[in-house]
């Protein structure tokens, strides 16, 4: 639910004249695992998610910025993982394992590190739609939600909308014209055909080519579609090729994405990549799935969820619920284009999402200023209300009204001025060692794009997605005090510096070495004695107590060595003569990672 507010490696496709992020063709080699959904346990930790089908022998990892390749690597081989791919945008990186072993297992041990900001499975999920319906002459669904209306205003006119699916027929009539470069993220080419039929689909709905004498119309008839096949030849979709799709799109151009699976944000992965595509000004539109039932899927501000309805503004029967769900858009018998020329329908909330993520085109062509957070708040603030007042699980905010959101949009400024505001919310001081997290909180009136870490005023590393939290290694830093210090930018460039966190780095495990000068060990002394001590340490020496007897009697800070002077006393016995006593001389040194070593003296005191 949304709040409103008031690598890999680079290739370059033959003939297409951009370059995008391929997968090789892992996804090939790699063992489909069929499973129950079910979670595993890490001892101490909570659960790891295990899809219905995920792909064995492979986890998806996104460690915490600031922590090295090769402390990953130290993370990863102790289970016999290594790194095979990143999809460097996001920082997300594809851990092959050995034959046989438990990925659940694996996965969810990992995860027990606090230096990997998430560890997940590489689910696979099916396209979401029931099987096309008998021809359904109107598109009823466009009046429905103000379509017409809209387009008085805009037509998608300049907005490239990604559609993350089985492929798209690229000899359909309805669609040939529509079209620019994709890329197949499963074999790695530019064959883009569909394996399936779900992504024609998809994309005849939202941006069929109109005003053409052919076929149907579309919500965003002017956009153009940038065809991103993430499945196998069944149609199964994987979250890594999500995440590298999303990412390369992003980068191309697209401002729009769908994807009309059930469960997509289950997957840390592909929210990451949805957050960078946010960060470049676009938005990801997704299926609320088509189970009937209540989901528990996790809301995700980056990803907006659509459950469908029908002619009468009914929820469909087949619609998934949840506090995930954002809002609904008409799902049931969808007219739209079909492989090998042809129009038909499509029922389920794979048809209900792009309808919204062709009303996001219309607002974007309409203000092409508006950040994702503010087109979030528009297209949920004007939709129609239904069900419970207000949010709900079956509607989320309402059925969209493209009418009402361009018209909004339309006269909606871009313009922000306010900063956001950022704390360090761990360590809060005190001594660390080795790999230590570093927890950022950072909030905003629109979004946060990014966070920075600064130590000692020095830049070290960049978060671009929530929660936010890096990894420090102190060892690069001698052993002292340092400051941390965080820094939070909005899409608008406003930002804000958090207060300094003050450090100890103590990686020194090597005590001083401290000696007792003056007196002896043994010696005989009366009167004022001069003690006198000297310490060395391989850092620096914090600080030298002195102590007599079990009384502290002097501290020397940032020194190496101390000098007192002891008016010696000796216990007189009661009507008796004073008689000599022993005393006890110890000197402990500290250092500055806290390490001390003691160094004692017992003297003869006399008269």
């Amino acid at each position: 639910m949304k709040n409103i507010p008031s690598v890999c490696v680079a290739s370059r496709a033959p003939g297409y004249g951009v370059c995008f992020f391929i997968f090789c063709t892992l996804a090939v080699a790699t063992t489909l695992m069929l499973s129950a959904p079910d979670t595993a346990f890490a001892e101490g930790q909570g659960p790891i998610y295990v899809p219905e089908k995920y792909m064995a022998g492979r986890v998806l990892i996104q460690p915490r910025p600031g922590l090295s390749p090769e402390k990953l690597d130290n993370i990863i081989s102790e289970h016999g993982g290594r790194r095979i791919f990143l999809i460097e945008p996001i920082n997300l990186h594809i851990i092959e394992l050995p034959p046989q072993a438990n990925a659940p297992a694996i996965a969810a041990a990992l995860s027990r590190n606090p230096h990997l900001k998430f560890v997940e499975l590489d689910g696979a999920l099916q396209p979401d739609f029931y099987p096309n319906d008998p021809y359904y002459s109107s598109s009823w669904h466009l009046p429905k939600i103000g379509a017409p209306t809209a387009w008085d205003s805009a037509q998608g006119t300049g907005v490239t909308i990604a559609i993350l699916d089985t492929g798209v027929d690229t000899t359909q009539p309805d669609l040939q014209s529509q079209l620019v470069p994709g890329w197949n993220f499963y074999d790695a080419n530019d064959d883009v055909t569909d394996v399936h039929g779900h992504g024609t689909a998809v994309a005849g709905i939202v941006a069929a080519a109109g005003n053409n004498g052919v076929g149907g119309a579309s919500v965003s008839f002017q956009s153009r579609i940038m065809p991103m096949r993430i499945t196998d030849p069944a149609g199964y979709g994987y979250y890594s090729l999500m995440a590298q799709a999303l990412t390369a799109a992003a980068d191309y151009g697209a401002r729009v994405a769908n994807i009309s699976f059930r469960n997509v944000s289950l997957s840390s992965s592909v929210d990451s990549a949805a957050q960078y595509m946010r960060s470049k000004g676009g938005v990801v539109v997704i299926a609320a799935g088509n189970t009937g039932n209540l989901l528990t899927d996790p809301p995700r501000d980056s990803l907006t969820a659509v459950a469908a309805t029908d002619s009468n503004d009914a929820r469909a029967t087949f619609s998934s619920w949840g506090d995930y769900v954002d809002a609904a858009a008409p799902g049931i018998s969808i007219l739209t284009t079909t492989q090998g020329g042809g129009y038909g329908s499509m029922t389920g909330t794979s048809a209900a999402s792009p309808i919204v993520a062709g009303v996001y085109a219309l607002m974007m062509s309409a203000n092409s200023a508006l950040q994702p957070a503010t087109l979030d708040s528009t297209l949920l603030s004007t939709a129609l209300d239904l069900g419970t007042t207000g949010f709900d699980p079956y509607y989320g905010y309402g059925r969209v009204r493209a009418a009402n959101a361009v018209a909004e949009a339309g006269q909606t400024s871009g313009a922000d001025s306010e900063p956001p505001t950022v704390e360090i919310t761990s360590p809060g001081g005190g001594n660390v060692s080795g790999l230590v997290p570093v927890d950022v909180t950072a909030t905003d009136n629109v979004a946060v794009t990014r966070v920075e870490l600064y130590v000692n005023g020095s830049l070290v590393a960049t978060d671009a997605f929530a929660p936010y939290g890096f990894t420090l290694d102190s060892t690069q830093y001698a052993d002292g005090q340092v400051n941390l210090q965080a820094r939070a930018y909005d899409a608008a460039g406003n930002s804000a510096s958090s207060s300094t966190v003050l450090v100890t780095v103590a990686n020194d495990t090597t005590p001083p070495a401290v000696a007792i000068q003056n007196p002896a060990d043994g010696s005989v002394v009366s009167g004022t004695v001069t003690i006198s001590v000297n310490a060395t340490d391989n850092q620096q020496v914090a600080k030298i107590a002195l102590s007599i007897d079990g009384r502290e009697v002097a501290v020397w800070h940032d020194s190496s060595s101390l000098s007192y002077q002891w008016r010696t006393q000796p216990p007189r016995g009661k009507g008796k003569k004073q008689g000599p006593a022993s005393s006890t001389i110890s000197a402990t040194a500290e250092d500055i990672g806290g390490n001390a070593a003691t160094a004692t003296a017992t003297v003869t005191v006399t008269r």
